[in-house]
């Protein structure tokens, strides 16, 4: 892995908690704390993606001109490959993980919606074919 962060993909979330987000990609999803300003900010890393973790005392987390606060829960979403999505999901439930459906089969392959602690979105998929 790189220490320059300009060849990793970087992705904001915003989270309501950012020790128990770091908890969550760290033991769950694969992700390595690359450095951690809890409770305003934390920075994981899983190959090239670079996710950041933002809560509520983050500037990033600073109402918007019109009073709007950034929050957690969108559709927006990390899209992570696996290559068993069943015992990978079994393996999540088990850990007591919320999923927001069941896995959907389509041309490209098989996908399944978990959320994080602050109900952020991770896309769990396995293409067609593995």
């Amino acid at each position: 892995m790189s220490d320059n962060v300009a060849d990793l993909v970087s992705v904001r979330y915003m989270v309501d908690d950012v020790d128990t987000a770091i908890d969550f990609y760290t033991r769950h999803l694969g992700f390595t704390l690359r450095m951690s300003a809890a409770p305003a900010f934390a920075d994981v890393v899983r190959g090239r993606l670079r996710l950041l973790l933002s809560g509520p005392a983050s500037s990033a987390g600073r109402p918007m001109p019109d009073g709007t606060k950034p929050a957690p829960g969108g559709w927006n979403r990390i899209h992570l490959i696996v290559s068993d999505i069943a015992a990978e999901v079994d393996k999540l439930r088990a850990a007591g993980l919320p999923f927001r459906n069941d896995i959907v089969t389509g041309p490209g392959g098989q996908q399944i919606l978990l959320e994080d602690p602050s109900g952020n979105v991770v896309e769990l998929f396995q293409p067609a074919g593995s």
